[in-house]
């Protein structure tokens, strides 16, 4: 792999599913990430950003091409230093909230006071103190999802992957959870890659939206957002924001009416 600055790379990278219906889900398409960046994408229904996602987390290999990470060719696992954060509630019922964030801690052999400081951290970060010892199915959709987030937080994780983490969220907690996402990108310095249907929410998080086409995925466009690093939810009501959007629209308007074409074919 060539280019230090690039975190995450794919080179001509597709992603095709065989059987009866044959799909062509992903690519070729390539992709730099760079260190500490903060990249949302976005594309219509089926494009195959969650494929793209999986192929990045080693949760699914290219059919064809190759994925790095920090010079690391990724093959068949989730690296180490990559962490993962998925749409779905991925709490553990049965534990705690302590609990489920030390779950990955302890698999790992960490010592309790190790375990126990980086939990105690984690959950103060997190706005879950006073809620250590509750049990997921009293806390409403944004903290279990803030649990989710911290049970990555805690194994320190340099390359960040969120696939649609607040989509189940109403927009006000969406955009509340978007603060705390960004105070905890700009707290580790970590990479971070969004997948997000929101064209919206993309815009207030990233330094850089990639724009997908209908399937087989491949990105059109990359825009800048050209936000300062210590930006929150109130860009939102900058004059910018509103054009943001809609540049963003324009690049995915007619591959949403693709998109569409091709579910009806």
């Amino acid at each position: 792999m060539s280019g230090a600055a690039a975190h995450a790379r794919l080179t001509g990278v597709t992603r095709v599913y065989a059987g009866p219906t044959h799909v062509h889900a992903l690519g070729p398409l390539d992709l730099d990430v760079a260190r500490g960046e903060f990249l949302a994408v976005v594309g219509p229904s089926g494009c195959g950003k969650s494929t793209l996602l999986d192929v990045l987390a080693g949760l699914a290999a290219p059919s064809s091409g190759e994925a790095w990470f920090e010079d690391r060719r990724i093959a068949g696992t989730v690296p180490d230093g990559i962490g993962v954060v998925f749409q779905e509630d991925a709490s553990f019922p049965w534990l705690t909230v302590a609990d489920n964030v030390a779950f990955g801690l302890r698999r790992a052999g960490l010592d309790g006071a190790e375990i126990r400081r980086r939990v105690e951290d984690a959950l103060g970060f997190m706005g879950l103190g006073e809620f250590a010892r509750a049990y997921p199915a009293q806390l409403s959709g944004g903290m279990r999802q803030r649990v989710c987030i911290a049970r990555t937080l805690v194994l320190a994780p340099r390359f960040i992957l969120l696939d649609e983490p607040f989509g189940a969220l109403d927009q006000q907690t969406r955009l509340l959870m978007g603060d705390e996402l960004l105070r905890l990108w700009r707290r580790t310095g970590a990479t971070v890659l969004l997948i997000t249907h929101a064209l919206d929410e993309a815009a207030m998080l990233a330094d850089r939206v990639g724009v997908m086409s209908a399937r087989p995925g491949r990105f059109i466009a990359f825009v800048p957002t050209g936000w300062p690093r210590d930006r929150d939810s109130r860009v939102v009501s900058a004059p910018e924001f509103g054009a943001l959007t809609a540049q963003l629209w324009s690049h995915l308007r007619p591959e949403s009416l693709r998109a569409m074409g091709q579910a009806r074919a």
